[in-house]
Parts: C-alpha cells; sequence; structure tokens
C-alpha cells in the first residue's frame, strides 16, 4: 500500500483523463441518480475473480463481497460479507453512482464527497477510496451472517448439492472471525469431510473403492480475507438485521475527520493449512502497491475493451440491446482468472434471495441450483460468445473445470462398466460426479449406478461436446495451444464409442448396427427427448468434435494412433434423422424417442451449437422448414433462460425474426441493472440468459460457412451498427454500417479481407 491517500485523487483524475482521450469507442458509463431501496437494486463492479454487488441505502453505502469458487462443505457458493459504510450518503440531491466500464472501476459521488471502488484485476483485492472537500469522520461495519452454525432444511437445501434429499445433518457451519485495531479478519474453514458434498456423493454412488484416486476441491479448503480501515479504530460487534438475515457486525471508526479515507480488502484461499493460507494472504498484503495496481488494472480494462465491441444506434431498442450486452459482457469479466467458471445461475452478483422470490427467506448465500453444482446445459452459453468477443483468457476457467475433473469422470465409467472413456453427467459437481440428489436418492433396486434417477437427466451425456468444441475452436480462433485439454477431448470421445458398442453387446452379438454405425441407445436429446435412438444433437456433436479433433492433430507429429482411433470413432457416427411434417422434410430430435420431458427443440442443434445447417450452408431449407413447420418448435418458442430462438433466428438468415428474438432477449431486465435478468428457469442474475442473448446478436452480425466470413448475414436494415467481432484463423471483422449500408470495414489479417460476404 504505497500510495498516500492524499494523493489517489489526483492519481485517479489523471488515468481517467488519459482514458477520456483515448482514440476509440468506449462504452459509455452508466449511472443512477439516486439511491436504492435494496441489494436488489445494487449495481456489479469487478475484476479477476471478485465481484461486487453496490448500493446505497438509507445514507449507507454497502457491497457484497463474492470469489469465484467459495465453495463450503455443502458446496454452496458463500459470500465473503457485507461492508457498510455509514451515513457516507446525503440523501439524493448530487447523489450520482456511476459504473465506468472502460476503466473497470465505480464511482459514487454525494455531498461533497466522492467514492472510488474498484478490484485489482490481477490480485484478489478490492479497494474503497473516500474522497471528501471537508474533513469528515467515517465509519464502515463489516457486516457477517455466518456468526453461528446454521440448519440448512426444506427449500433452502437448494443452494447445497443436496437439494430436495430429506438430510437432517446439513448445516452451513459459521465462519471464524477477528477484529482488533485497524483490520478484520474472516475466513470459512470446510472442517467436517464426514459429511460434505464429495464424501457424502462418494458414499452414496458406491465409489469408495476408489475415492483414493479422485479429486476432491472442498474437503480441506480455507477461503476468506482481511479488511484493512487505514486510520480507523475497531469500536465494537453489534447485531443488526438486513431485510429477513440476522448478522453480527464488526465496526471501526475514523480517529480523527480526515478528506482521505481508505479501505483495502485481500481475499486468500487454499486447499490446505492455516497456516498455508494465512502464509497466501499475507503475501497477497504485502504485494500491494495501489498506484501501480490500479493504473494496471485500468490498462487491462482499457484493452479489454478494444478487443470487441457492438453498438448500435437509430431505434431505443436497438441501442438498450447494445448497452445490455456490454453490461452483461462487463459482469462476465468479472471473473476473468477465477479459477472456477462463472456460474450460470447469479454469477458472482446473487442479492438477497427474498428479493428475488418473496417466500424465499434465506440468506444471501443462497441461489437455486446449488453452487458447485455446474448445469453443462446452461454453463455452455456463457462460454461460446467469449469466442466471437476475444476473450479467449475467460474461457480458460470453464475448460479447466473439465480439465480437473476428467479422472474422476473415467473412474465412473470404469467402476460401473470396466470400459475406459469419462462419462459426465449432466448437473456436474464440481469433482465430477452427478449431484446427489440429482443422482436420485430413492433409486429403484438394481438400476445401474452410472445413470441417473432422473426423468430429466437420465442419458443426458453429450453437453462435455460443446466444451470440448469450445476448447478446439480457441485453437482454430486464436491459435491457443490445447494439448492440455487432449485428454479430456479424447476421452469424452471414447465414451461413447466403448459405452454403446458394449450397451448393443449386452442386447446382440454385434456392437454396431448393420452400417457399421453406432446404436446410440438408449440415449437422450438434452432434456427433452428421453429414450432416443440416435438423438440428432449427440450425433451432430459426435460429428462435429470428432472432424475438429483430426483438424487439430493433422500434421502434428506423435498422435498417428490418436488419429487412427478417431477417424473409426468418426467413420462409426450415425447420419443424422429426418422426418416429414406436413410434406417438408424437416430434421429430427432422433429416429425415435420414448417420451417428451421438457421444452428445448433439440432437432436444431445442427443449427446451433454445430453448424451443420445455415446461411450459405448445404440444404438450408430443410433447417428453415424445421423452424416453419415442426409442432414442437412452434410449441416451445420462448425467450426467457436457457432458450436459444434468438441464436437459431440468426443462424438461418432470418433477420427480422432475430432481431424481435433479440430484442425479448437483451431488454432490461425486471431489476433496477438492466442487465440482472430472471430467475427465468435458474436464477437471478440469469447469466444463461445472456449468455444466449449475446450470441444470437453476434450470430446477427458476423458467421462462417468454411473459410467465407458472412458479415450482417441476419442484420435489420433499420439499425445503424459499428461492431468489432472475432473469427477463425486471428481474423477481425469490424464494420460500420449505416442507412443500410456498410459504410466502412476492416478485415484483418488483409489476407482474409477477400473471403467477406456481405450478406445485408
Amino acid at each position: 500500500m504505497n500510495i498516500k491517500p492524499s494523493n489517489m485523487r489526483k492519481f485517479i483524475a489523471a488515468a481517467l483523463l488519459m482514458a477520456a482521450n483515448a482514440a476509440m469507442a468506449q462504452p459509455a458509463d452508466y449511472s443512477w441518480t439516486s439511491q436504492s431501496k435494496n441489494s436488489s437494486e445494487s449495481m456489479p463492479v469487478g475484476g479477476g475473480s471478485i465481484a461486487l454487488n453496490v448500493w446505497a441505502e438509507n445514507n449507507d453505502l454497502l457491497f457484497y463481497i463474492s470469489r469465484s469458487g467459495s465453495f463450503d462443505e455443502n458446496n454452496t457458493i458463500l459470500k465473503q460479507g457485507r461492508v457498510r459504510i455509514k451515513g457516507i450518503c446525503e440523501g439524493n440531491n448530487n447523489f450520482k453512482q456511476t459504473l465506468h466500464l472502460n476503466d473497470g472501476n465505480m464511482t459514487v459521488a454525494t455531498g461533497g464527497k466522492n467514492i472510488n471502488i474498484w478490484v485489482d484485476v490481477f490480485k484478489p483485492v478490492i479497494h474503497v477510496n473516500i474522497d471528501s472537500k471537508q474533513s469528515t469522520d467515517v465509519e464502515v461495519v463489516y457486516e457477517n451472517w455466518r456468526f453461528q452454525d446454521h440448519l440448512v432444511t426444506g427449500g433452502e437445501l437448494a443452494q447445497t448439492s443436496f437439494k430436495h434429499t430429506k438430510l437432517k445433518d446439513v448445516y452451513t457451519y459459521k465462519d471464524s472471525i477477528k477484529a482488533s485495531g485497524e483490520e478484520v479478519t474472516f475466513f470459512h474453514q470446510n472442517k467436517h469431510p464426514e459429511k460434505d458434498a464429495f464424501h457424502r456423493t462418494v458414499e452414496q454412488q458406491g465409489l469408495k473403492s476408489v475415492e483414493s484416486q479422485m479429486y476432491n476441491p472442498i474437503s480441506d479448503y480455507i477461503f476468506g480475507g482481511r479488511m484493512i480501515v487505514e486510520g480507523m479504530a475497531f469500536t465494537g460487534m453489534h447485531t443488526g438485521k438486513y431485510l429477513n438475515t440476522e448478522y453480527m457486525g464488526y465496526a471501526f471508526k475514523s480517529k480523527s475527520p480526515k478528506k482521505q479515507h481508505s479501505i483495502t480488502i485481500a481475499l486468500a484461499d487454499c486447499n490446505g493449512s492455516l497456516s498455508d493460507w494465512n502464509v497466501i494472504l499475507g503475501n497477497t498484503e504485502k504485494h500491494v502497491n495501489e498506484k501501480r495496481d490500479l493504473s494496471e488494472s485500468r490498462k487491462w480494462w482499457n484493452e479489454f475493451w478494444k478487443r470487441s465491441w457492438i453498438e448500435i444506434s437509430g431505434e431505443e431498442k436497438g441501442k438498450e440491446v447494445a448497452r445490455n450486452y456490454a453490461l452483461f459482457r462487463y459482469m462476465l469479466a468479472c471473473n476473468a482468472y477465477g479459477q472456477w467458471p462463472t456460474k450460470f445461475n447469479g454469477g458472482l452478483v446473487t442479492f438477497d434471495p427474498v428479493k428475488v422470490q418473496d417466500d424465499h427467506l434465506f440468506t444471501p448465500d443462497y441461489r437455486r441450483w446449488g453452487g458447485g453444482t455446474h448445469t453443462a446445459q446452461n454453463q455452455r452459453l456463457l462460454y461460446w460468445p467469449m469466442l466471437k468477443s476475444g476473450d479467449f483468457d475467460m474461457i480458460t476457467p470453464q475448460l479447466d473445470f473439465y480439465k480437473r475433473i476428467v479422472r474422476n469422470a473415467e473412474l465412473r465409467s470404469e467402476t460401473y462398466w470396466g470400459h475406459k472413456g469419462a462419462c459426465f453427467t449432466e448437473q456436474l459437481e464440481n469433482f465430477g460426479l452427478p449431484q446427489y440428489f440429482e443422482w436420485g436418492s430413492k433409486r429403484r433396486e438394481g438400476f445401474d449406478k452410472g445413470i441417473q434417477y432422473n426423468a430429466w437427466l437420465e442419458y443426458t451425456w453429450d453437453t462435455v461436446l460443446e466444451f470440448c468444441q469450445i476448447a478446439l475452436d480457441t485453437y482454430f480462433y486464436n491459435g491457443n495451444d490445447i494439448d492440455e485439454y487432449l485428454p479430456l477431448i479424447q476421452s469424452s470421445l471414447d465414451f461413447f464409442y466403448e459405452h454403446y458398442t458394449q450397451e448393443a453387446k449386452k442386447k446382440s452379438v454385434k456392437g454396431l448396427d448393420e452400417n457399421g454405425k453406432l446404436i446410440l441407445y438408449p440415449g437422450s436429446a438434452a432434456e427433452t427427448f428421453k429414450g432416443a435412438y440416435n438423438a440428432t444433437s449427440t450425433v451432430a456433436a459426435l460429428k462435429t468434435v470428432t472432424q475438429s479433433l483430426l483438424e487439430y492433430l493433422k500434421g502434428r507429429p506423435g498422435y498417428a494412433e490418436m488419429m487412427k482411433r478417431d477417424s473409426v470413432i468418426l467413420k462409426a457416427v450415425p447420419d443424422i434423422n429426418f422426418r416429414y411434417v406436413d410434406g417438408h422434410k424437416v430434421l429430427s430430435p432422433a429416429a425415435v424417442w420414448s417420451r417428451v420431458n421438457n421444452t428445448e427443440p433439440t432437432m436444431l442443434y445442427p443449427v446451433f451449437p454445430w453448424r451443420m445447417y445455415g446461411v450459405g450452408r448445404p440444404d438450408l431449407q430443410v433447417a428453415l422448414d424445421t423452424w416453419n413447420y415442426d409442432p414442437y418448435v412452434k410449441k416451445f418458442a420462448n425467450h426467457i433462460s436457457w432458450t436459444q430462438y434468438s441464436i437459431w433466428a440468426a443462424c438461418l438468415g432470418l433477420a427480422q425474426e432475430a432481431k424481435e428474438w433479440t430484442i425479448k432477449k437483451l431488454q432490461n431486465g425486471p431489476h433496477r441493472f438492466p442487465a440482472f435478468w430472471g430467475p427465468g428457469f435458474d436464477w437471478a442474475p440469469d447469466h444463461n440468459w445472456g449468455g444466449s442473448g449475446m450470441i444470437g446478436l453476434q450470430e446477427m452480425l458476423l458467421q462462417e460457412v468454411g473459410d467465407t466470413l458472412l458479415v450482417l448475414p441476419a442484420w435489420p436494415k433499420e439499425w445503424d451498427v459499428n461492431f468489432k467481432l472475432h473469427a477463425s484463423q486471428g481474423t477481425t471483422v469490424e464494420v460500420e454500417y449505416k442507412q443500410g449500408k456498410v459504410q466502412k470495414m476492416t478485415v484483418l489479417p488483409k489476407s482474409r479481407a477477400g473471403k467477406v460476404k456481405v450478406m445485408n
């Protein structure tokens, strides 16, 4: 902490002036000019692996602290507490709370005071700088609601891995907190391995024999931090209640009135001992240099916004769409360097659940669908748009999630079926096994332990292939070396070949059908078409990923055996099925299926994510007829949460329909911050709602077919747009489109400029 508070104002002003003079289109600031009613009217700010919900209420300034991967014994993501600066605001006169997207920080101006809140992108450190025209006292309170053990029951269990089970001994255990002098230290240490989600799940699912070989991220995990309030003194503890949750407050007050005050909060986590954690925290604090760190973090955000952008002018709805696209992309970037992926069900910016659903009288740690549980069908929608936005570094946490757990998924296959290959399920835990509740706490005697006893999730295994393709696309787009993910990709493909040839041999002499193709039965087309034979979504996934993997391996020394193996797999992938509706040939969700269990038209998966049909591709009419005539496509049409109609419309070149669905997707959400959508099917803020909206908007602007770049393939003429997006071969396409014409276009590298086809 080598910068004096008295110099901070000058440094911030100079940095802001430099950023304002940058010669590029910058994202606009987003501001409020009145205080909020409660935490549901908070505004996010963050960086690296941390995000804050910040709001002013009754003249107090408050913020929640969240960090990626803060999993407790029950695999709940716990917030790291709440900070309250008491009485700092002075009503709504001259009040302004602003998120400065270009610089990644937030300011609050109120009554002659300016408060700057920012998070270090490269270290887990939060800074709050208060600058007043007049000397003033400041009172800061660290608030924590985990001051005693809390029994989790009923609906609140949905925040854990145990969901609707009848377990009676699930506790959120208390944190350790100590305050004195100018600081308060707080941490949560997972201490009860016999009751934690990992050990209960392993035992439940009959995997004790291989437990010692398994990756376990939670049993010895510690996370927390320390808040230092320079020039203040600890004044004592008090109890309070915010909304429906009681808390313990640890209060500090300035020793004397000053014009500048600063608050620094450093966070740390580790799998290990408390002494290990203290060393990590101390090293983080030791390397804080506020002037340098602010400059480097601001530079990162400035460069982030230069990677790509979408600016729409003309109609107000178009402007709203583009603004909310940018706000949501900012929210995703707050976890650019977290160890764990951003969760689809709220990311790092959930708020008090009673303000999402008024009967959810739970603590601020609550979110529906769990913390360590990753619903792959939803997670994928947060990471597909990062390719076109050029945010390749932000994809790493999601790919590493699978890389860490591939061995655990292989152990499932070896234990249950005796074959190789990683079996990844839906509702997948951060240690690679199915969620405790979703695996089935009441299973039929003798039911295959490798199958989730769940009407939605049984045989739903293929979503991992989307993440395999995303990994491969980071190479095709950005030249990333993805050799570290080859075991994941190969093992995922191996599972389908090994498992289904074995399943076929249980019922017949042969492991393949009469054409030498896999018999993908029983299977599942996502959670919708169950008991499927050769589900189209699975067929398209296997074909595309295997082809992409072979393309990646081509010409690389040392991979001859792998290529031979994958050529066998590719040859065995069955063909996509079709059917006829009112005389029109359409894509079928499978050859046959036994029941419909959800509302996702997976017959359109060959359009997206697998890009086998669409604008500029063969047999476009088949895909268009599927869109226009298939009864399930019509019946399931929706825009909320993970639904993908805006994406499919764009990929099919339907400009007006894509526009209408995108407006529904990216219009202002129901909460004060416009990119806080949901709860939808999941929770608020609903991140797979925002992610799917991003994809649809990008596809309206830029698509690829082979070596051809399709510009404006589904763009409405009445929307003017300025955009920069990424494509394969390290390509960027920057276009200014106005009054129905392309006014300017820059394609880099220039060698790809001749591959552009303007569609609008």
